[in-house]
C-alpha cells in the first residue's frame, strides 16, 4: 500500500541527488543549452586544493558552534524563566515566540537597519555606552558578532518552546521530595531537571544544527559575506560559485560536502541519544 508513496519520495529525493554527483563529475554549461562535459575528479581536486573554500568551512565551524551554544543556553533559560512563572505564562511565552514567525530576510533587514552606521539604533547605544564607535556590519569582527546575535535573536525561541514542552515532563513528586530534603535550586536543576530533559535537548540541537549549517538569508541581506569574507560561511560561497561565477560542476561538490557535513552531525547526535536510551 505504502510502494506509491515510496517510490514518489524515492524519485524526489534521489534523482537530484544523483544529478548532483553528475554534475560534480562534470563541466556543466549554460550557452547554448544545459551540456554535461565530464572530467572526472577535476572539481574534487580544485574543492580540496581551494584556501577559500577551507577557510569558509572553518568560518562556517565558528559560526555553527557560536550559534547552536548559544541558543541551547539561551533558550533553556527562558523556558526555565517561563516555567516557572504563575501568572501571564501564556503572554510572555507569546511575546517569546514572535522572532521565530519573522522571515529572516525580514530579520536581515532590521537587523540591517538597527546597525547602520549612520542612523541604525543598537549603533547610537553601542556609542553612547561606550562600547563600540563604528561600522559594525563594515567591520570584520564585529560583523560577525552582529548575524550571529542576528540567528540566536531569532531561532532562541524554537529551544525554548521545545524546553518548555519538556520540562512538563519532569516529575513533580521527585522535585518536592528533593525540596524536603533541603535541595538547592541550582541543585535540583543540575541533579534532576537536566537529566530529564536531556533527550529533548537533544531533538532541539539536532533541529537547530540542520538549519544552522545551510544558514543564508540573514547573511546575504546584512553583510553579502564580507566585508573581506569575514562572514562568508560555505553556503554564501556556494552561492557565488553557482550564481555569481555559474560554476556549477564546483558549486555541485561543495554542495556535497554540506551534506556529508549534515549527515555526520545527524548520526553523531542519533548516536548520543541512542547512548543515552541505553542507560536508562
Amino acid at each position: 500500500m505504502m510502494s506509491p508513496a515510496l517510490f514518489l519520495l524515492a524519485a524526489i529525493s534521489f534523482i537530484p541527488l544523483f544529478m548532483m554527483i553528475w554534475m560534480s563529475l562534470s563541466k556543466v554549461g549554460l550557452i547554448g543549452g544545459l551540456s554535461f562535459s565530464f572530467i572526472g575528479l577535476e572539481n574534487w581536486r580544485h574543492l580540496f586544493g581551494d584556501p577559500q573554500i577551507g577557510s569558509s568551512w572553518i568560518l562556517s565551524i565558528i559560526y555553527f558552534a557560536a550559534t547552536v551554544g548559544i541558543e541551547l543556553v539561551l533558550g533553556t533559560a527562558m523556558a526555565l524563566l517561563i516555567h516557572s512563572m504563575i501568572r501571564a505564562r501564556n503572554l510572555v511565552l507569546s511575546l517569546v515566540l514572535i522572532p521565530m514567525f519573522i522571515a529572516p530576510v525580514i530579520v536581515g533587514l532590521l537587523g540591517r537597519f538597527l546597525l547602520n552606521s549612520g542612523f541604525g539604533l543598537y549603533t547610537w547605544v553601542l556609542s553612547v555606552l561606550g562600547l563600540y564607535d563604528g561600522n559594525i556590519l563594515g567591520s570584520v569582527g564585529p560583523a560577525l558578532v552582529a548575524v550571529i546575535g542576528m540567528n540566536v535573536w531569532e531561532w532562541s525561541p524554537l529551544i525554548a518552546l521545545i524546553v518548555l514542552a519538556g520540562l512538563t515532563a519532569v516529575p513533580n513528586d521527585i522535585l518536592e521530595a528533593a525540596e524536603v530534603d533541603g535541595a538547592s535550586y541550582w541543585r535540583k536543576l543540575v541533579s534532576i531537571v537536566v537529566p530529564s530533559i536531556l533527550p529533548i535537548l537533544l531533538v532541539a540541537l539536532l533541529i537547530r544544527s540542520m538549519d544552522a549549517i545551510r544558514f543564508f538569508a540573514i547573511i546575504l541581506i546584512t553583510t553579502n559575506g564580507g566585508p573581506a569574507d569575514s562572514t562568508k560561511i560555505i553556503p554564501i560561497r556556494l552561492y557565488d560559485i553557482a550564481f555569481r561565477f555559474f560554476n556549477l560542476g564546483y558549486a555541485a561538490a561543495v554542495g556535497l560536502t554540506m551534506l556529508v557535513f549534515s549527515i555526520i552531525i545527524a548520526n553523531i547526535f542519533v548516536q548520543v541519544f541512542k547512548r543515552r536510551q541505553a542507560t536508562l
